[in-house]
């Protein structure tokens, strides 16, 4: 499979995910098999929850954010993807999660606003930088296995002062960077976690473990670590895009965000063209902020291969 096949997959498959799942998010287990039982049927794009059909969440939007800093500005620059961050915070989009909320609007700057939030809250371990990480982890992968997860841990720090949640970014970065070049990412597992910070390697190993599955959580899956886990279970345990966002989604809970990280995982390992037209035809992203912007399926196509024009 080419190159730009996975990487477009990558992209288009997460925002996708967030798609198909914001309408869920927060309902129970099923909800998305009981409502359409029949895979392949059609009418998933269904919106609602105040979601218009095709409608991507803050997921996306903050990965095309992150996205266009790194190409406008020639690399990342972190005041700069920290700025975007803060002008799309303040013009009250639909949705934004409370932690980066708090760190956007706290009115510190940008390298010390995160860290500054957890200190005094002690608890920053959310999926966050996780949601947002599919256009990063494009752009870096050609940069190598360091490169790239130093690079996630840094922009996961813009919001999240947590180290878990830093870890959990680098770790997606990986596994898509080894996707894109033709290796099994699950088999990827071991190398990638000995890269992990010693502090948290532990509790990632046992949730992207062959045998754990997301009921056996300690924590609500919008954390980051049942986040990853489910994300990469539910690629485990498929055999097709359609029914790993499928799995992702049915088990409840932050869905937009689990099957956002587990469109990026199954997007890169399947390919764009394992997406179903049906869900990518409605596919649009809104920039609240950005002077009324939408991106639309070729928008994110003509992203993907900007990211990777470096490789």
């Amino acid at each position: 499979m080419e190159w730009i096949q996975r990487a477009a997959g990558v992209i288009v498959g997460s925002a996708v995910g967030d798609a198909l799942g914001g309408p869920f998010e927060f309902g129970p287990p099923g909800a998305f098999s009981a409502r359409f039982p029949a895979p392949g049927a059609g009418g998933e794009m269904c919106g609602g929850g105040g979601w218009d059909p095709g409608e991507a969440t803050d997921d996306t939007q903050m990965a095309v954010l992150v996205a266009e800093s790194l190409l406008e500005r020639g690399g990342l620059d972190l005041p700069d993807v920290f700025a975007r961050f803060q002008r799309w915070a303040a013009s009250e989009p639909k949705d934004i999660g409370l932690q980066t909320e708090d760190v956007l609007t706290n009115g510190m700057p940008w390298d010390l606003a995160a860290a500054m939030h957890f200190q005094v809250n002690q608890r920053a371990a959310g999926n966050g930088s996780l949601m947002r990480a599919s256009t990063s982890a494009v752009h870096f992968a050609a940069a190598g296995r360091e490169a790239t997860m130093d690079a996630a841990r840094r922009i996961a720090a813009l919001t999240h002062g947590d180290r878990a949640a830093w870890e959990g970014t680098a770790i997606f970065h990986e596994l898509i960077r080894v996707t894109l070049e033709d290796t099994d990412p699950l088999t990827a597992l071991p190398d990638t976690l000995a890269l992990v910070h010693p502090g948290h390697r532990g509790r990632y190993a046992t949730v992207l473990a062959p045998d754990w599955h997301p009921d056996q959580a300690t924590e609500f899956n919008g954390a980051v670590w049942p986040c990853l886990g489910s994300a990469v279970w539910a690629l485990r345990t498929t055999i097709s895009f359609e029914d790993a966002i499928r799995a992702a989604i049915d088990l409840g809970g932050d869905t937009d965000t689990v099957a956002a990280v587990t469109g990026g995982l199954a997007g890169a390992y399947y390919g764009l063209d394992a997406i179903p037209a049906r869900w990518t035809q409605p596919l649009h992203v809104p920039l609240p902020g950005f002077d009324g912007r939408v991106l639309h399926l070729a928008d994110l196509l003509h992203l993907a291969h900007r990211l990777g024009e470096g490789r």
